[in-house]
């Protein structure tokens, strides 16, 4: 599939399954921050904003082991811990950065910088919230969910192999097949509630397996990719 737009305010979800899925992903790392460099260089903008993947279910793990907690509490670890691993990022980028993590209210006006990373900002919303909130802040029309799945799936892939791939949803018909609200550590392509902000604030959303960095590629430069696009 393929899209029409040419924006170049672009904004990634960066998925910890796929930054941090035991331990820092060294590879993709690498790879990913030359890609968007490259980018950079042509003109594009970026916002990341980084998920907890691995750092946040370890540490969530703990607290719930040792203590009985409330959910409230066990999501700031995990929001924590998405702050951590944007730090890691950031820093990664060196001079191309905003010269720190940022996260909602975004101060974008203040910033010039064409690489910006953020993290999560309260219990209840996950990374992919901050991404379309930093989106329609940005009045950018593209969020790039980067993860460790290659498609949205009916069910899920690994437990049937018949499961049936989406290339496009529309939001109402993700919506269904998905669990109807969000909770810390949950695994879905795309957050429930981030997926109804996004429906009502018209943006579009590109699921894209992390360690497919030409699918990512050509998502930007508006060519057919492997993934999948929900809009509407």
């Amino acid at each position: 599939m393929s899209i029409m737009s040419n924006n170049k305010k672009i904004v990634i979800s960066l998925g910890g399954s796929i930054m941090i899925p035991q331990e820092p992903n060294i590879s993709f790392l690498s790879d990913f921050v030359s890609l968007i460099k490259n980018y950079v260089e042509q003109g594009y903008s970026f916002c990341i904003i980084t998920g907890g993947g691995k750092t946040a279910r370890v540490y969530q793990d703990a607290l719930r082991e040792v203590a009985d907690l409330s959910a409230q509490t066990i999501d700031w670890m995990g929001i924590y811990s998405t702050r951590l691993n944007a730090q890691l990022l950031r820093m990664l980028f060196e001079d191309y950065a905003h010269d720190a993590v940022v996260w909602h209210p975004f101060p974008f006006e203040e910033i010039d910088s064409p690489v910006v990373v953020g993290a999560g900002h309260e219990p209840g919303n996950s990374s992919d919230m901050g991404a379309v909130i930093a989106a329609k802040d940005l009045g950018a029309s593209r969020v790039i969910n980067l993860s460790n799945i290659d498609y949205v799936y009916e069910s899920d892939p690994r437990k049937d192999s018949n499961a049936k791939k989406f290339e496009e949803l529309d939001w109402s018909s993700y919506l269904d097949i998905i669990p109807k609200e969000w909770t810390p550590g949950m695994s879905s392509p795309f957050d429930p509630v981030a997926s109804r902000f996004a429906q009502k604030n018209d943006i579009e959303v590109a699921i894209i397996n992390g360690e497919n960095l030409s699918s990512l590629q050509k998502y930007i430069e508006g060519k057919d990719f492997e993934g999948t696009r929900m809009y509407g």
